[in-house]
């Protein structure tokens, strides 16, 4: 899988691994459906920030990169 395309089906499995990483409870939270592609690239960043430190990442950590989902979610919906 070449998560460099912006695709929906690269999108849906990025944030299938967010949730998981970020041990979100409330998957709605994270729902590729309400993400727009044109903010691919944003999120793929956090996601690869997230895969290359996932084992260290602190509550703060998850709390702030969750909140910048949230940001770009409410952009997507602009």
């Amino acid at each position: 899988m070449n998560l460099d395309e912006a695709k929906e089906e690269n999108l849906h499995y990025i944030f299938e691994k967010l949730q998981e990483h970020l041990q979100v409870v409330n998957t709605a939270i994270l729902d590729p459906a309400s993400y727009d592609l044109q903010h691919y690239d944003d999120i793929k960043e956090i996601y690869d920030y997230v895969e290359g430190n996932h084992s260290s990442l602190s509550v703060k950590e998850m709390d702030a990169l969750i909140s910048e989902l949230g940001r770009i979610k409410v952009e997507s919906k602009k």
